[in-house]
């Protein structure tokens, strides 16, 4: 059964930071213009759809003083966990050069002095720099299979990885048939939570070994040949 989410914390972080929470929204509409960094440009919907749900997991963040997030796309959920924890340094990664170009603009704007940005393939990052972070995270980044693999290496043993995850969550870990240690990971943790009356979820896995031998794949290979079929009877 799923744990779920203390809202009230939740609550309390947003209206702490919310100043600078708006201020992020304002940067990212303006910014969609240039590029593409998020589907939604209306304020309202980045607010309740996109910043909330970020804002969601930061209880998750206990211990992690260093923090990966791949894919970030407009900087989601990077930037709202840099503006609300400070004492977390938060890399954001992206292959899309104009992405992260706008993305550094309104961290800078922002002041934010405890982020930085990488224009790089996951793959190719984790190769330089694999085993570095407490936390690897995604949003609506690819399956959890899939993306399990894509945040593995970048994370210390102990480290823990994060995937923000829709109503398919369970079929999507189904899919793997429970060859999670094939990766060096726990089994899933997942904690529900509800977003403007819908069911979202996070999944946690725990890395508890180091990287196996192989990984990071080539950029390409982990959608092509998924790692849990490999061996498959």
């Amino acid at each position: 059964m799923a744990k779920s989410i203390d809202a009230g914390e939740t609550e309390k972080i947003i209206s702490d930071n919310e100043e600078k929470l708006r201020q992020y929204v304002s940067l990212l509409i303006k910014a969609n213009e240039l590029a593409r960094l998020t589907g939604p440009s209306d304020e309202e919907t980045l607010w309740n759809s996109h910043i909330i749900d970020c804002a969601y997991a930061l209880p998750l963040l206990r211990d992690q003083r260093s923090v990966i997030d791949v894919g970030t796309g407009g900087g989601l959920p990077g930037i709202v966990w840099a503006i609300c924890r400070k004492d977390i340094r938060i890399t954001l990664l992206d292959s899309i050069a104009r992405k992260c170009a706008q993305v550094k603009r309104i961290a800078d704007l922002l002041g934010l002095a405890n982020v930085t940005v990488e224009c790089c393939r996951s793959e190719d990052y984790a190769k330089k720099n694999g085993g570095r972070f407490d936390a690897a995270a995604a949003r609506a980044v690819c399956s959890a299979g899939m993306l399990a693999e894509y945040l593995m290496p970048l994370v210390k043993v102990k480290g823990r990885l994060i995937a923000f995850k829709g109503p398919r969550a369970t079929e999507e870990l189904e899919a793997v048939h429970g060859r999670w240690d094939r990766l060096g990971l726990s089994s899933p943790e997942i904690i529900s939570y509800k977003l403007s009356g819908m069911d979202r979820y996070f999944v946690l896995w725990n890395k508890t070994a180091p990287t196996p031998k192989g990984y990071p794949r080539r950029p390409g290979m982990a959608e092509k040949f998924p790692w849990y079929t490999a061996g498959k009877k």
